[in-house]
């Protein structure tokens, strides 16, 4: 269950319908690899509510808080203010397999096709997975692909398989917020793939639940690993702005007790669904809210990055592969102690 189902209140602004990035249209699929002993990985694709990304280009961002990291494409949108592809994510040596894999899937959706900026973001799954066998293949982006629907799987599926957080199993965490800025209502949303924390640093709506568990079984690789948010507004903001946008997801990420610790690779990818990009060379007119009206933006961007970390924990389960064990969350012992700090509320 996510937070909310607990009673576990995080931040002030109301959920949207799923609490999840597919409150914004948004399909997540997940491809998981379990085999033997010693792979456990996968990949999650995110489809923006667009038919053709490469024709339908929406308006994105990236922010980079700590650069240990090996994404694809972020300079293009750095320069250019666009993304023109799906957002895959799976392990560190696999993003080079998937960006293939992505390249072919947009050449097929566009025959003419000569350039193409794939978006594939990661972290490194290795604790519990043989990284090195480089186990995902061109074929499971497709699987992903196949699987994409709106009511997704969160936890330890797809790229989420062999992450951890905090010491405990970590990996695929979705959350969203709704807000009314000059009468109208938008929504945003933040999916993460979470690899990242020392036990102690785990803070759960403003307690240290990480210092109540940090004698709990299954430590190892304190501190090290990485996140990767992806942040989805149906807000109309231009691409600066949303470069503004990401940098609040860092903000979501620090209350759950993220650091940003040397080896930690913690990056944004932040868009818009609210319009496309014009693609011809006659003047357009494009919509954005002025600066002064995000403010209320800027804090469910923190809210959902903070309980989509939380959620990623929440639901994911006990794994074990490459000699490791990552157990889960124990969830009902973290509710005793949020209790015992007046965090939980019961109906």
């Amino acid at each position: 269950m996510k937070a909310p189902e607990l009673g576990i209140r995080i931040g002030l602004h109301e959920h949207g319908e799923r609490n999840s990035i597919a409150d914004l249209g948004v399909k997540v699929g997940h491809a998981t690899l379990i085999e033997g002993n010693d792979i456990r990985t996968g990949v999650t694709l995110l489809l923006p509510p667009v038919k053709n990304p490469y024709r339908e280009r929406l308006f994105s961002a990236t922010f980079v808080m700590n650069g240990f990291s090996k994404p694809i494409g972020f300079v293009q949108v750095d320069e250019l203010g666009y993304i023109e592809s799906p957002i895959a994510l799976t392990n560190t040596l696999s993003v080079y397999t998937i960006a293939n894999a992505m390249v072919k899937h947009m050449i097929g959706l566009n025959p003419d096709l000569r350039s193409v900026s794939p978006a594939v973001m990661e972290c490194n799954d290795s604790y519990l997975n043989d990284i090195r066998r480089m186990a995902v293949r061109e074929g499971h982006y497709f699987e992903a692909l196949k699987n994409a629907k709106l009511d997704f799987e969160e936890g330890s599926v797809g790229a989420g398989t062999g992450m951890s957080a905090f010491e405990f199993k970590g990996g695929i965490g979705s959350s969203s917020r709704v807000v009314e800025i000059g009468g109208e209502e938008y929504t945003v949303a933040s999916l993460v793939l979470a690899n990242f924390g020392r036990r102690e640093d785990l803070t759960i709506a403003g307690v240290p639940v990480g210092l109540y568990l940090k004698d709990y079984p299954g430590r190892g690789t304190s501190g090290k690993g990485s996140i990767s948010m992806v942040v989805a507004t149906d807000a109309p903001l231009t691409a600066r702005q949303l470069g503004r946008l990401a940098k609040r997801a860092i903000v979501g990420l620090a209350r759950t007790g993220g650091y940003a610790y040397h080896g930690s690779g913690d990056v944004v990818l932040a868009f818009s669904t609210a319009q496309t990009v014009p693609l011809g060379k006659e003047p357009e007119m494009i919509s954005s809210l002025p600066d002064n009206s995000l403010s209320r933006l800027f804090r469910a961007t923190a809210e959902a990055t903070e309980e989509a970390i939380i959620n990623a924990l929440l639901q994911a389960e006990t794994v074990e592969g490459n000699g490791h064990v990552r157990y889960a969350l124990p969830v009902e012992r973290v509710i005793e102690i949020l209790e015992k700090h007046g965090m939980v509320e019961r109906d």
